[in-house]
């Protein structure tokens, strides 16, 4: 199954415009594919940082680099070798005078150390964006139920089978764990980082509560800020952060945490297929992680993302702040027939939304009433490429 993914205009359009474009993602999310479908239409060559030969390669990357003036170098997990960024901000300022652009793509696994490099060295230097997992709009609504079970990481969405997928995820988290967050620096027993993530999964959708977890983890509060920061630095985990403006309302602090691909969630939650997730009790605050996964995906570049909620009970699953000053107040609800809470309209009220959606797993789209639209998730996507 070949899918084509949505960045790929932008990350070309990126290269216009940079000398240097950093892509980063989740391990296994598709960024070495989609890199070498850009270099199969350029002059270009590829080194994988992780490879000893490749390595070798550029012990001394300013000879390495020279020799490929006209091509764009393409560095496969740049987090592994941190000192080349210094070589690269040299050659990106000779660059930057002499007006050239699209000379070398960074491809990162993990936001910690590239972030952390870069904005010693490369600051202003370089362009950013983000791979996500497969959305409904790359696998199409005909594959939506099992994209919301297996998630979007390529291998697992195309397994032969649920339990291939199951397989493979497995597999998965277990190779972060125990081989891929030690060589990130972090020392931390993979049984004590596997319990730390399994709970988050029983909280998928919750407010943090670092004093529960901490608890329960038999660590404090500290230890759990520094996990719960490890695994959104490596783009596993998000953090979805209250709107905060002066409404004269006591207003919800703490951030909520959703996993940021719905498959390693099943995963981790025991569930395999359509039917087990049909029963289990999270599929409502699955099916809200799944959504507004996809909505941020779709969103415009600059747009911004939070959630609300006052202490009086008014509450928005997502409030999204577009260009043109546009404020769309979002409801997910799993339901053929959505029905809202009172608490919706006062929330929609406070922010001032500019509209609101109720987006919910149907295929019609349908006033609710004056002021709010029932939608599916596949047509508020395209409704924001065009925000």
């Amino acid at each position: 199954m070949t899918i084509s993914r949505q960045i790929l205009p932008l990350l070309k359009e990126k290269l216009r415009e940079r000398p240097a474009v950093a892509l980063l993602g989740p391990r296994q999310v598709g960024k070495t594919t989609l890199a070498l479908t850009l270099a199969d239409a350029t002059p270009s060559v590829y080194l994988d940082l992780e490879s000893e030969g490749d390595l070798a390669k550029l012990t001394d990357p300013e000879l390495y680099f020279s020799r490929h003036e006209d091509r764009l170098v393409i560095l496969d997990e740049i987090q592994r070798k941190p000192d080349l960024f210094q070589t690269l901000r040299g050659r990106i300022d000779r660059m930057r005078r002499q007006k050239k652009r699209g000379r070398f793509l960074l491809l990162g696994s993990a936001s910690l150390e590239l972030l952390r490099q870069s904005s010693e060295s490369l600051a202003g230097r370089i362009g950013f964006l983000e791979l996500p997992p497969l959305t409904l709009e790359e696998v199409g609504k005909k594959h939506a139920e099992k994209l919301w079970v297996r998630g979007g990481l390529p291998d697992s969405f195309t397994a032969k089978s649920d339990a291939a997928s199951m397989s493979w995820r497995r597999d998965f988290i277990r190779t972060y764990l125990e081989r891929d967050i030690p060589q990130l620096g972090p020392r931390i027993p993979a049984e004590t980082l596997r319990r730390f993530w399994t709970m988050p999964a029983h909280r998928h959708g919750g407010l943090h509560n670092a004093a529960d977890i901490a608890r329960s983890l038999g660590v404090d509060s500290k230890t759990v800020a520094s996990y719960l920061d490890l695994f959104t630095d490596l783009l596993l985990v998000r953090r979805l952060e209250p709107w905060h403006q002066n409404v004269g309302k006591r207003l919800v602090k703490s951030p909520k945490i959703y996993f940021r691909d719905a498959g390693l969630l099943h995963c981790l939650l025991g569930i395999e297929t359509m039917e087990d997730l049909l029963g289990h009790p999270t599929i409502g605050v699955s099916w809200e992680g799944h959504v507004i996964e996809n909505l941020i995906a779709a969103m415009p570049e600059g747009a911004r993302y939070f959630f609300y909620r006052t202490a009086a009970g008014a509450e928005i699953d997502l409030v999204l702040e577009l260009p043109k000053r546009q404020r769309w107040a979002v409801e997910i609800k799993r339901s053929l027939a959505p029905t809202l809470d009172k608490g919706f309209h006062l929330g929609c009220e406070d922010i001032r939304a500019t509209q609101r959606w109720v987006v919910y797993s149907g295929e019609e789209t349908y006033p609710m009433s004056s002021n709010t639209t029932t939608i599916p998730l596949a047509g508020l996507m395209a409704k924001l490429r065009d925000a």
